[in-house]
């Protein structure tokens, strides 16, 4: 009940966290919207949202402070602007957070095309951060699906935008608590006849606070091409629709377009993924990032 009764507050504190963001805010300053005391603002906090109100704060400002990268901004600017006290502590920040760098981040954007319909998502170059990533382990909850007919239609984590059960997210994050926030989703094939699994899990050190209506999957260490979809405005569900229209554009732009000149052919003993973290959440910037398994072509 915890979450009812202080949503609003929470909610509130959020507004004034999203006004001040690039302002050097601190905890007391946004207890002191809702009357709180630091302590128990604290804890009311990070039993809503799953992390500490600093961490929220850092995630809300590497989250902006991509979408400016994405719009060609200098990164000492944007780095200024969101109270880093240098490039290099900007730069260490937001590689902790999504795994490259800035300037990586900002090259594989280097294409985008301004006022371009979003679905049209080939009409520009999307250029991917090519990344080592180690073994992981993701448990979570599945559904099953059909995938036959289209290597890239795998935006079926659509699903759980209109998912009208019961809050499987939610109850995950209670039950297994991830050392970060962060959900992903792949599909685990099942049968020749193009039916698969969808899991959606988060990545959890061990199986040991798994329960038996959960899923879980080894997920190999591989060599990515790491995709960021353009940014959408999720805040309505017709807004969502458009968001899951904009994954499903760039998977198709990934494999039919994005492989033909990339050097890379696609990896099928290695599993590709989809990664949604606190960036996706009902914004108006709103991205996720596709994994795709690649291997140097021999051709």
């Amino acid at each position: 009940m915890l979450h009812l009764n202080y949503s609003k507050d929470i909610e509130k504190c959020v507004e004034y966290i999203e006004a001040h963001i690039k302002e050097n805010i601190t905890v007391e300053e946004i207890a002191a919207e809702v009357g709180y005391s630091v302590y128990h603002f604290c804890r009311v906090f990070s039993l809503c949202k799953e992390m500490s109100v600093m961490e929220y704060v850092r995630s809300r400002k590497l989250s902006l402070a991509s979408i400016e990268l994405f719009a060609g901004k200098r990164i000492i600017d944007i780095a200024l602007d969101y109270g880093f006290e240098t490039q290099s502590g900007f730069t260490k920040a937001f590689r902790k957070a999504f795994g490259y760098s800035p300037t990586q981040y900002a090259a594989r954007m280097d294409g985008f095309i301004k006022g371009k319909t979003l679905f049209e998502i080939g009409g520009f170059i999307m250029n991917p951060v090519i990344v080592s990533k180690p073994a992981f382990k993701v448990a979570g909850y599945g559904i099953q699906t059909n995938v036959a007919g289209s290597m890239y239609t795998k935006d079926i984590a659509s699903f759980w935008s209109h998912y009208e059960g019961e809050n499987l997210e939610s109850k995950m994050y209670k039950i297994l608590n991830p050392p970060k926030h962060g959900e992903v989703g792949l599909c685990i094939p099942s049968s020749d006849n193009g039916n698969a699994t969808y899991l959606l899990g988060v990545i959890v050190e061990d199986y040991s606070k798994v329960e038996d209506d959960m899923l879980t999957m080894d997920v190999p260490e591989a060599e990515y091409a790491v995709f960021t979809t353009p940014p959408v405005d999720t805040s309505t569900d017709t807004e969502q629709i458009q968001f899951a229209q904009v994954i499903k554009s760039t998977w198709k732009y990934i494999f039919e377009e994005w492989f033909k000149d990339s050097g890379y052919v696609y990896d099928d003993s290695k599993l590709d993924f989809e990664f949604y973290d606190e960036r996706c959440h009902s914004r108006p910037d709103t991205v996720m990032e596709i994994y795709v398994p690649v291997k140097k072509s021999t051709e």
